[in-house]
């Protein structure tokens, strides 16, 4: 795939995206930390990778989550799926905005809203942790939670993160790190943390035989 992942959402527009998610056969591996989150009414910020973004925004509408999303040209396409699916708006990244969108998070987290963010977006270095995510979780009085996804087929983006969209009624692994708090400052082993379960729950929903690549090449 050519096209920027970010992009092509763009391209497809908001219903037609909709439709290609309600054929995928989704299912959560594991404890469904989100739900109970998300049922309990309290306040986190949920963790994806930028590549895996599309079926986490999925499995999480309409559950009041506010997404920070880049003011950047990529994020005006994510920001209009993101409004699709009923989630609040919180615009900026770490390289444009990005104080201002964190500031607002912080401000979300207190008013007992739950926030997502890709903590490597919206430029990368893929799969890299920035620590500001981080810190919003820790002022704002929020648990972070650690979610990934992976498709049995998807097509990829030849861009910076390799953007994944699951292709139609493939099926779609979600797993979630274990929920936990970060109080006081922000040390290197609670960023550890926070990195060791983005990893532990991407290998929860790996495919074994390496599926997720293209179908179509």
């Amino acid at each position: 795939m050519t096209a920027r992942g970010p992009a092509l959402v763009g391209r497809l527009a908001p219903p037609l995206v909709r439709l290609l998610a309600r054929s995928w056969r989704l299912e959560v591996r594991g404890r469904d930390y989100g739900r109970e989150l998300f049922e309990a009414g309290r306040p986190y910020v949920l963790l994806c990778w930028h590549d895996v973004l599309l079926p986490v925004m999925w499995h999480h509408r309409r559950r009041g989550i506010s997404a920070v999303v880049s003011e950047a040209r990529d994020g005006q396409y994510l920001a209009a799926f993101a409004d699709s699916l009923g989630y609040g708006l919180i615009r900026g990244s770490s390289t444009r905005g990005g104080g201002r969108a964190l500031r607002a998070a912080i401000r979300v987290l207190e008013s007992g809203v739950p926030v997502g963010i890709t903590p490597d977006g919206p430029r990368g270095p893929r799969r890299m942790l920035k620590p500001g995510v981080v810190a919003a979780a820790a002022v704002g009085g929020a648990c972070l939670l650690p979610a990934h996804a992976e498709a049995r087929l998807a097509w990829r983006a030849r861009s910076w993160d390799r953007f994944q969209v699951p292709a139609p009624f493939t099926r779609v692994r979600l797993a979630y790190g274990e929920p936990f708090a970060v109080t006081g400052r922000v040390t290197a082993a609670a960023l550890d943390r926070t990195l060791d379960a983005l990893n532990a729950a991407a290998r929860t929903v790996a495919w074994p035989d390496g599926g997720g690549e293209t179908p179509t090449g």
